[in-house]
């Protein structure tokens, strides 16, 4: 699988946290994310993360071209609802393009968690069959 981690700055944290929980199972897959949440990622874990520029420089939107073309299977953005910054990505453009292309997008730890655990049992395999739709 292919998949993506995106973290508004006070959510960062705990997305080093989540992956560093789950690393045996990311460690399977390959992974990218924005450019200073896949940094902090590779400081705290032994992953290797395909890293995009930061997201107030168009990392999100990078990620967001992969999903147009139907390069990813699973994201995973962190986003802070109430104090989130100007700078930071806005997760509905991702948003809108995951539910074209037919790709989870985890917003929080508790979906993240479940679509995580789905990944390990393999009940997301459903995704190698290609199921978004072509233009």
């Amino acid at each position: 699988m292919r998949i993506a981690f995106i973290a508004h700055d006070q959510k960062k944290t705990d997305m080093v946290n989540f992956v560093t929980a789950y690393e045996q199972i990311f460690k399977k897959h390959k992974l990218y994310s924005t450019g200073t949440t896949g940094k902090r990622i590779m400081e705290a874990t032994s992953l290797t993360i395909n890293r995009f520029l930061s997201g107030p420089y168009g990392g999100d939107q990078q990620i967001g071209a992969l999903i147009a073309e139907d390069k990813m299977d699973l994201i995973i953005f962190f986003r802070d609802p109430l104090t989130a910054q100007p700078h930071e990505p806005d997760v509905s453009a991702l948003l809108r393009l995951c539910d074209v292309h037919s790709i989870p997008l985890a917003t929080n730890m508790a979906t993240a968690e479940v679509l995580v655990k789905g990944i390990e049992r393999g009940e997301l395999e459903w995704r190698k069959e290609n199921l978004s739709p072509k233009a």
